[in-house]
């Protein structure tokens, strides 16, 4: 239902977004997109490239007098570096760097320079996600929806989770710090490991928590492996660059436990509701939603530029060689929360519009209202026998 394509190389002019099926009546500004864009900018322990670039978005298309039409948006952002390589002789890049798309890269496309991996690889790709992100995040919200983020690790330093926090305070605080961590100690003892991580000249990754947040029950399905929205989320979170593992929930830890010890019990609550006291299995049952917070934590590896050379192999003269250090973060886990966001948004949005259908707000709004709830009077049941039926 909605698409998405990204274009532009890091070095490059510009970078591209088309962000197809959004439906028209979307009340929405290049303000609602710049926020998100710089919030992607911000963070402990970035690098030198976000001292250059100020992410601005231009919307060619798509958008009349501030809403949404229903065709494709356009979404641009200049790449302020580009007049640093414009008239530049680059340098010929052959050793691949451990961690990068250089050599894999060259593998599959038959490239005869490292470089050319490397600008449509490298993470500036996913300002233009945040662009698209920030679209479907103004489009959950006219349902009441909301999605956030922040850290809950970095090295190894890890945040307490099984804190008594409603997910909209945690949401607040981590936005008022600059690792994006809810937890002031924890928050300090990360701004440490950063702190020390540079002066080693090394590199830091870490773990992300995305919620979604007032999503109704019943979107995704159960039918097809490809509409299980716990696998649609999960297969979104670990597109992002450096991103290596996700789960919803707790399932790592429910891994460890009995069945009996895991599953959230059903219980019946004011005026027929259907409610649990728990969410280990973050908001999804059979890859649909259950109506409690979606949650997914992301596993970050450490940026694979790092200050200290790693040993590789010169693809000219076959001879064992070092890597050249190109400018980067120390540690990206907090400028990372904003590009989950967005990949969360955006599949919770494909989900709505599958789960709606419409053309435009106006006509989706009712149909929201209407949907079935978790209560008991919207599940009424048969309660008698019945066959397969199948004819022999």
């Amino acid at each position: 239902m909605i698409r998405f394509l990204t274009a532009g190389e890091s070095h490059g002019p510009s970078l591209t977004a088309i962000l197809d099926g959004m439906p028209a009546g979307l009340l929405l500004s290049v303000d609602d997109i710049n926020l998100e864009l710089e919030r992607r900018q911000q963070g402990y322990g970035s690098g030198g490239r976000m001292n250059i670039e100020r992410d601005t978005v231009h919307i060619t298309s798509g958008v009349a007098a501030g809403k949404t039409t229903g065709a494709p948006l356009a979404l641009i952002v200049e790449n302020r570096d580009y007049k640093n390589w414009r008239e530049k002789d680059i340098a010929p890049m052959t050793t691949p760097r451990p961690g990068h798309a250089d050599l894999t890269g060259a593998i599959k496309y038959g490239y005869r320079d490292l470089r050319i991996a490397l600008e449509r690889a490298s993470a500036r790709e996913t300002t233009m996600r945040v662009a698209a992100g920030a679209v479907c995040k103004q489009f959950l919200r006219a349902f009441g929806i909301e999605v956030g983020g922040y850290v809950t690790q970095i090295g190894g330093v890890i945040a307490p989770l099984d804190v008594d926090l409603p997910y909209e305070e945690r949401l607040r605080l981590a936005e008022l710090s600059d690792v994006r961590c809810f937890d002031l100690i924890s928050a300090e003892a990360m701004h440490e490991e950063i702190r020390q991580a540079k002066i080693a000249k090394d590199t830091l990754g870490g773990v992300i928590e995305v919620v979604a947040l007032n999503v109704p029950p019943g979107l995704g399905s159960h039918v097809q492996y490809d509409r299980r929205l716990d696998g649609r989320i999960v297969a979104a979170m670990v597109s992002v660059h450096a991103m290596k593992g996700a789960e919803i929930g707790s399932a790592f830890e429910n891994a460890g436990k009995r069945g009996s010890q895991v599953h959230d019990e059903i219980l019946l609550g004011e005026g027929g509701s259907l409610t649990r006291n728990s969410n280990r299995a973050g908001g999804l049952e059979g890859g649909i939603t259950t109506g409690a917070p979606i949650i997914a934590r992301v596993a970050m590896k450490p940026i694979s530029t790092v200050m200290q050379a790693l040993g590789s192999v010169n693809l000219v003269t076959g001879e064992p060689e070092q890597t050249t250090y190109e400018r980067s973060d120390f540690c990206a886990t907090p400028r990372a929360v904003p590009i989950l966001e967005a990949m969360m948004a955006l599949v919770i949005a494909d989900a709505l519009m599958e789960k709606l259908g419409g053309d435009s707000i106006d006509e989706m709004r009712p149909r929201f209202e209407s949907l079935r709830k978790a209560r008991l009077h919207d599940l009424p049941m048969d309660n008698v026998e019945w066959r397969f039926g199948y004819p022999e």
